[in-house]
C-alpha cells in the first residue's frame, strides 16, 4: 500500500521577529540554542540570522520580493508561522 507524504508547510517570520530573536542573543544574554529552543527554532536557523545581522543589519532579512503590475517590485512581507 502507497502513502503520499505531505510536507509541513514551511514557516517564514517577519524581519521584526527575526530582529527580535537574535537580540535574545546578543542583547539578552542568551545562548543561541537557549534562545532557538524557547522559540521553536533549530539552533543553525537562529545562527543563520545571527550571521546575515552582523554582517549588515539595515538590509537584514529583506523579505520576498515580487513583480507587481508594470513590472513595479513590491515587498511581501510575511509575519506569523508560514
Amino acid at each position: 500500500m502507497e502513502t503520499e507524504s505531505v510536507k509541513p508547510a514551511r514557516r517564514t517570520y517577519s524581519r521584526e521577529y527575526k530582529i527580535e530573536a537574535v537580540k535574545l542573543t546578543t542583547q539578552g544574554g542568551l545562548t543561541v540554542a537557549q534562545a532557538a529552543r524557547d522559540l521553536g527554532l533549530n539552533d543553525n536557523t537562529l545562527h543563520k540570522w545571527r550571521k546575515q545581522f552582523q554582517a549588515d543589519s539595515e538590509h537584514a532579512f529583506p523579505g520576498k520580493r515580487i513583480v507587481g503590475c508594470a513590472g513595479r517590485t513590491l515587498s511581501c512581507g510575511r509575519s506569523g508561522t508560514s
